[in-house]
């Protein structure tokens, strides 16, 4: 984690309100993931959000495994995968029409809206906590101008949690040319008392009101909370000088803002030699001979552009029974 308060998230609570939530700071993991593959910027700015909502969402739950979010839609961005293991190793790619995109920039109009971006399609979540448990996906038409505001509409669809999101994703100003990219998230959701707990432990609510007078109260914290949230800039999400509790106190302190241990976050992809065998052993050898180039299979990470080669020595290696 960073002396600095980047690559991290900060789970916190509003006490006045009994409200939950995630802030999201991230520095050079996000821009070491959308600056590895030299995207242009509107992708690399829309991957950028992909990543810091996986992180805020990822944060909010508790497994063991990986968390994925995932877009597939019919515009120049065809697909986005973000993904976050619950070590905090994030990753993402995307994939896209470089000639599509290349017509939307010469069009008329703001190119970063997801639908013109992304066009029609889903946005998926998925919880995958290994092969002996069931994996958990949610899925929800691609709605909104944003995918925060997308994010809105899953839960609001599919979750019915009252849900409020802000994300900002940036590159910073360089002297000779542009620099880094930054990103930063703020989350805060409305659940039931018997839901609010914080990295073990039970989160106090407000007692002593009772029947109306306590659902009026809460609708009125709720909405005070979206409107705190709503005045903070997009500049301020981003902020390497901004700390992020400092940051937290200034939105909410009149509330009473309790934050508990932050979750560090890195950029970390999880290929391997051994996961791309067993990938390749997977598939019948008669169709392998189809996938070699020259005599070789070569296989590149999506993620993180590492390439894995195996020649016919290595296959044959593969499907050996007297060593596996």
């Amino acid at each position: 984690m960073s002396l600095h308060g980047d690559d991290l998230v900060r789970p916190f609570q509003i006490d006045a309100s009994a409200l939950r939530g995630r802030l999201a700071r991230l520095g050079s993991a996000v821009d070491e993931i959308v600056s590895r593959h030299d995207y242009p910027e509107p992708v690399a700015q829309m991957l950028g959000e992909a990543i810091t909502l996986a992180v805020l969402l990822a944060g909010a739950l508790k497994y063991e495994g990986v968390f994925t979010l995932q877009t597939k839609g019919n515009g120049p961005i065809r697909l986005m995968v973000a993904d976050v293991t619950s070590e905090g190793a994030v990753r993402g790619y995307a994939q896209f029409d470089a000639e599509a995109l290349a017509r939307l920039e010469a069009g008329p109009g703001p190119v970063n809206a997801v639908p013109r971006l992304l066009g029609a399609g889903y946005l998926a979540f998925t919880v995958d906590q290994g092969e002996h448990t069931e994996r958990y996906q949610g899925i929800v038409d691609l709605d909104g101008a944003t995918l925060a505001e997308c994010v809105h509409h899953y839960f609001r669809q599919s979750e019915q949690i009252e849900t409020g999101v802000l994300v900002s994703v940036q590159r910073m100003a360089g002297v000779q040319s542009p620099g880094p990219w930054r990103a930063g998230g703020l989350m805060i959701q409305r659940l039931p008392p018997s839901s609010l707990e914080i990295d073990g432990e039970e989160a106090p609510h407000r007692l002593g009101f009772g029947g109306e007078l306590a659902l009026e109260a809460d609708e009125d914290g709720w909405r005070r909370a979206l409107l705190l949230m709503s005045s903070c800039k997009p500049s301020e999400l981003t902020d390497a000088r901004l700390a992020p509790d400092t940051l937290l106190f200034r939105l909410f302190h009149e509330d009473g803002v309790r934050v508990f241990p932050v979750h560090p976050i890195a950029a970390q992809c999880r290929c391997s030699s051994a996961r791309i065998e067993r990938v390749l052993q997977s598939i019948p050898r008669e169709e392998l001979a189809d996938l070699a180039v020259d005599g070789e299979i070569s296989v590149t990470c999506e993620f993180c552009g590492a390439r894995y080669g195996f020649d016919d020595a290595a296959i044959e290696k593969l499907f050996d029974t007297s060593i596996h």
